[in-house]
């Protein structure tokens, strides 16, 4: 009999690590081995579809973004921008705001700590960011206009990058990283925003207000979907100098639907065509 149980109470693998996994009282930390533990046992693969040179470029890209731009983006969390993530964190009580306050700053030094243990920390905070931009050009540059980071179809390489740049999206506002990926690295913000439509479309703001509907709806059938509208990230046209048009972005839709909505419109469409 298979036995499973979430828990979200913060605590750590016997290794000290998170995440980690109990699964039929087997513990599993670290997440590769996790992923490649899942794989055996539950007979799921999101790399199948991926050819020994993808398979290789999909771990680069992984750990890469595992021990590089992850000391970078929690330099930017825990240390710069300690009293935003302040804000987050979500304590309850009558010293709820001191508590926050301590565990914030506890957090701070061994992230330092281990930052500079780790080597990345030595370098001064202008030296660090450096780096961390050029780790999220890299990422734009290889998803390119590509639906995910190895084409058409998800694999994990995505759930990991994914994680770490929802930081930048959703966590960090007015750092580097959320300017940059909200700017110049815009399609890193669309992707950001279309797995988090396909994967978590309960995943909302108070605030969200935009009308999502498939091509083939009908005007009965129409709803208001809590989706955030994310559309002004698009840029339909590239321009050079002198203000010429010289490209369309291909996923420039002139019916009125987003870039997203069309991508989560196919993606149900291939999923009902499989369970044909």
């Amino acid at each position: 009999n298979e036995i499973r149980f979430n828990y979200f109470d913060g605590k750590l693998s016997p290794q000290g690590k998170m995440p980690w996994i109990e699964y039929n009282h087997k513990k599993v930390s670290g997440t590769e081995f996790i992923i490649d533990f899942l794989e055996e046992k539950l007979g799921v693969n999101l790399n199948k579809h991926l050819g020994p040179h993808e398979r290789a470029v999909s771990r680069a890209v992984t750990k890469m973004v595992e021990e590089h731009l992850y000391w970078t983006l929690a330099y930017c969390q825990w240390v710069e921008n300690l009293h935003e993530t302040q804000k987050m964190v979500s304590l309850f009580g009558p010293f709820s705001d001191l508590l926050k306050w301590i565990l914030c700053h506890l957090t701070k030094g061994i992230v330092k700590r281990e930052m500079y243990g780790h080597g990345i920390g030595r370098f001064s905070e202008e030296e660090m960011y450096t780096l961390m931009e050029k780790d999220m050009r890299t990422l734009a540059g290889l998803l390119g206009d590509k639906k995910y980071i190895m084409g058409p179809n998800v694999s994990t390489v995505d759930a990991t990058v994914f994680g770490h740049l929802a930081q930048a999206m959703w966590t960090l506002p007015g750092t580097r990283p959320e300017r940059l990926i909200k700017g110049e690295l815009i399609n890193l913000a669309m992707y950001c925003e279309r797995i988090r439509r396909k994967f978590w479309p309960e995943w909302h703001h108070d605030d969200d207000n935009t009308l999502y509907e498939s091509e083939e709806s009908s005007e009965a059938s129409k709803t208001y979907s809590p989706l955030q509208d994310f559309s002004f990230y698009s840029r339909t046209e590239t321009f050079d100098e002198e203000g010429n048009s010289i490209s369309q972005t291909p996923d420039t839709d002139y019916t009125g639907h987003s870039l997203f909505d069309s991508d989560v419109d196919m993606d149900e469409y291939r999923d009902h065509e499989q369970c044909k």
